[in-house]
């Protein structure tokens, strides 16, 4: 395979949204109507849709449920299925008038359909992507214009919950006849260091007049503190009806780099002007500056620094949310990733929002950025192979033109598990979408997620990316590296390990395959054939230093695909009812609230250097007085100290009094019962009372962590993500966990009993959850239960100069708390 040791510089086109783009570039995401179901001439001008309700963009129409089974538990139990119509009038302003008008669709959940006044635009199949209608023809200057959209999800069309409807967000763009065409903005550099940065800038100038014009370009680029550091102007030739390329080159002298540490942007101004001075377009672009090198040997690296790749894969709902788009929900989750260590994400398996890859580029992680999750063969019914043969190849230019100057990208992954690894000619389908890759951005390796290990070779699929991504084959690494040397490689899925939040089954490390209650043991052994423990990835990536690292399946758990319950990933074509009602994933080490599980402390310890120590299980077993419990302590210090009531049951070191953990794999022939190196383990006889971890490096503690036996549950303690939020937009929320105290103040991690919110005062009540896999109350209600001690309440600030919101908890038996947030139209909502 031909490899890539690949220096380049990517500059951020940031969204033409949140960092701007053009001056018409404007809002249109209020006072939508919608209808769900079938409507006769929903299109026309003259239906009457005053009966339809009000929606605010993003809009997701399936997470307001009900929970059924007729929906699919592998898709959530949600009814993401069927026809949903969306409407809204407009008249333009006195300076839109005459103007070009377009409108920009950020992703539309799906097989969408458009008009305006009536006349049909177009049509989207792929619900992952935006797209962009010229409305000038058909608008109306005077007078009310309607735009009416179809969304037309299909049952059996996707393998997790995907939502449904406008669920990202929609800009009316208002153009002069000449300006930057949509997406047409690309800066490349070669031979970036400390010193100088040479760039290329390419500039796509699109003249809907069929007359030659003059134009003059005139660029700025301004660094985060404000400084002009670079200057450009020139004139150019804006050909008629048609899109003209403009190319230009300049060294950056002593660039400030993008790094994990100090994700540096730089802002692109770039100014159109006509022969008169006259401004036509005016477009911000934001960019980072940042060297990255694949290498078959040394691994990855960022600016000459080797960089291991501590990656999750990331679907794209938002847990109680949905799948409707909101930047502080995407920036909360990659905040609790990054304290997890997590430095790179992996948008399985679609093309990712525009506001998590600008959340990366301001956070500092790496992106893999994923197109497709099926090909031209069938992994499910009406899956994307039905739309491929026409759709493919726009998609994936799309996807890359959309994201291609986002500095936090690295790599462009072309399918996940595709069927074609199992059929001879099935390379030239990876070989005719990489080249597409390659066309459109030569600056990036293209990859692929490949768990067919044998045939992905054998049909020659490995052969045909830049960069081999395998999932679930860890114990096959020193074998791909000693027959193919020159591969660069990385696990693109790896662990698949199942969990509930709090949930410790007696056995304690039995490893089944379902358990009664429907939820899953946290002791982390537990998953399906392909799965293994992290410790495992750990293992065997220290043994083959060259891997550039792994993207664990997943971060967070994600609505959908209950393995180990109703189904086993796409072995079955069709429903996964069989255990219902679980209806989400147990995968990740967060659960859909945020909640960390046990497996979140266990990363942590191996992927972060701030000391921390974690105790499992917890301490609450009435019925099991003197019978051993598998304690365990997970750390990144040298060594932990374990108390029972005060007595010292001795000290552990870590990496050397390892604690023995069930494993079996495919692939794997090592010892079923593994002497982890990674988890420190006690065997310890129950007696209530106090569980007490110290850790200690260098003879000193430097961490410690203590559960406890607990009474009966009697508070509520409330706790806020954030003290102030943004009052600016209208779109920024807060986060309030709930956790029952008993009288002591001690958690109480077995109660499950109910609670009930309100929120009021200068906000609205969003939604609520408990991380419960199998719990059908939907986010739209106020009464739940606990789950294990804990659930959660999301509230959105009001538009305008700011307040207070008030937001209250109660429940039977429990002393009602109340917490208060501020919010504050001078507060940004991206921290």
């Amino acid at each position: 395979m031909k490899y890539y040791l690949i220096n380049l510089l990517v500059l951020l086109v940031c969204s033409i949204t949140a960092f701007g783009q053009s001056k018409g570039h404007t809002d249109f995401n209020k006072d939508w109507k919608f209808y769900k179901g079938e409507v006769k001439d929903g299109q026309s001008p003259t239906l009457d849709d005053n009966k339809w309700r009000t929606v605010q963009i993003p809009h997701d129409w399936a997470i307001e449920g009900p929970f059924s089974v007729e929906y699919n538990a592998r898709c959530g139990g949600l009814p993401f299925h069927g026809e949903g119509w969306y409407r809204k009038s407009f008249t333009l302003t006195n300076t839109q008038k005459g103007k070009n008008i377009g409108i920009e669709f950020e992703g539309v959940m799906k097989n969408s359909e458009v008009w305006i006044n009536g006349h049909y635009l177009g049509k989207r199949p792929f619900g992952y992507l935006g797209f962009e209608y010229d409305l000038t023809p058909y608008i109306k200057q005077e007078g009310e214009n309607i735009v009416a959209v179809k969304a037309k999800p299909e049952d059996l069309s996707s393998r997790w919950y995907p939502g449904a409807g406008i669920y990202r967000k929609v800009w009316l763009n208002v153009h002069e006849d000449i300006r930057i065409a949509h997406w047409g903005t690309f800066v490349k550099a070669n031979d970036v260091s400390s010193k100088v940065a040479n760039i290329d800038i390419k500039l796509e100038i699109q003249n809907y007049t069929e007359t030659d014009k003059v134009v003059s370009i005139a660029q700025s680029i301004i660094n985060e503190e404000g400084e002009t550091v670079k200057v450009l102007n020139q004139k150019a030739i804006a050909e008629g009806s048609t899109i003209s390329i403009n190319e230009q080159s300049f060294n950056l002298i002593r660039p400030q780099l993008w790094t994990l540490e100090n994700p540096h942007l730089y802002q692109l101004v770039t100014e159109l002007k006509d022969v008169d001075g006259n401004i036509l377009d005016h477009y911000i672009t934001k960019f980072g500056v940042r060297d990255i090198k694949f290498t078959p040997n040394d691994g990855f690296f960022l600016n000459g620094k080797r960089t291991e790749m501590k990656g999750v894969c990331l679907h794209h709902d938002l847990g109680p949310l949905g799948t409707a788009v909101n930047k502080r929900a995407t920036v909360r989750q990659l905040e609790i990733m990054k304290e997890m260590g997590v430095n790179a994400i992996r948008t399985s398996h679609n093309p990712p929002s525009r506001e998590q890859l600008e959340a990366c580029d301001v956070m500092g992680i790496l992106v893999l950025d994923e197109a497709f999750d099926e090909w031209g063969i069938q992994k499910i019914e009406n899956g994307y192979h039905t739309v491929y043969e026409e759709w493919h190849e726009s998609d994936l230019r799309d996807m890359i033109r959309r994201d291609r100057n986002h500095p936090s990208i690295i790599m462009w992954s072309i399918g996940n598990e595709i069927r074609e690894q199992k059929v001879k000619d099935g390379w030239k389908v990876a070989q005719h979408l990489g080249q597409i890759c390659h066309e459109e951005d030569p600056s990036r390796p293209n990859t692929a997620g490949f768990n067919q290990y044998e045939n992905s070779i054998k049909n020659k699929l490995a052969h045909h990316v830049d960069i081999v991504g395998f999932n679930y084959k860890a114990a096959k690494y020193k074998e791909i590296k000693e027959n193919y040397p020159e591969w660069i490689v990385y696990g693109s899925e790896t662990e698949s390990i199942t969990s509930s939040r709090g949930v410790y089954h007696a056995p304690f490390l039995e490893k089944y395959e379902k358990n009664t209650d429907h939820q899953v043991t946290g002791y982390d052994i537990i998953g399906p054939i392909w799965s293994y423990p992290p410790d495992m990835e750990f293992k065997f990536l220290e043994e083959n230093p060259s891997i550039l690292g792994e993207f664990m399946w997943t971060g967070f758990d994600y609505l959908g695909e209950p393995t180990p319950y109703g189904g086993r990933d796409n072995s079955t074509n069709g429903y996964w009812n069989d255990d219902w009602p679980n209806k989400s994933s147990f995968f990740g080490p967060v659960d859909l609230c945020g909640f960390k599980k046990d497996r979140f402390y266990l990363y942590q310890s191996q992927w972060t250097n701030a000391p921390m120590v974690h105790l499992l299980p917890h301490w609450n077993w009435k019925g099991f007085e003197g019978q051993e419990i598998p304690v365990f302590a997970y750390t990144n210090a040298e060594e932990v100290e374990l108390f029972l009531n005060g007595k010292s049951l001795g000290k552990k070191v870590k990496g050397v009094d390892k604690g023995i953990v069930p494993v079996k794999f495919m692939y794997y022939e090592g010892p079923t019962d593994f002497p982890s190196p990674y988890r420190l383990r006690w065997d310890v006889p129950y007696e209530k009372g106090e569980l007490k971890a110290v850790a200690y490096s260098n003879g000193q503690v430097v961490g410690e962590e203590i559960i406890k036996t607990t009474s009966k549950a009697k508070t509520i303690e409330l706790t806020a993500d954030r003290k102030v939020i943004s009052s600016e937009d209208g779109e920024d929320l807060v986060f309030v966990t709930a956790r029952a105290l008993d009288a002591e103040g001690n958690f109480c991690a077995t109660f499950n009993g109910q609670i009930q919110f309100s929120v009021n005062g200068d906000g609205t009540f969003e939604a609520t959850g408990n991380g419960d896999p199998s719990s059908l109350v939907l986010p739209n209600s106020k009464k739940l239960k606990f789950f294990n001690g804990m659930a959660l309440v999301i509230a959105r600030a009001n538009q305008g100069d700011g307040g207070t919101i008030t937001i209250s908890a109660s429940g039977k038996g429990l002393k009602k708390a109340v917490i208060a947030v501020e919010t504050k139209a001078d507060v940004k909502n991206f921290n």
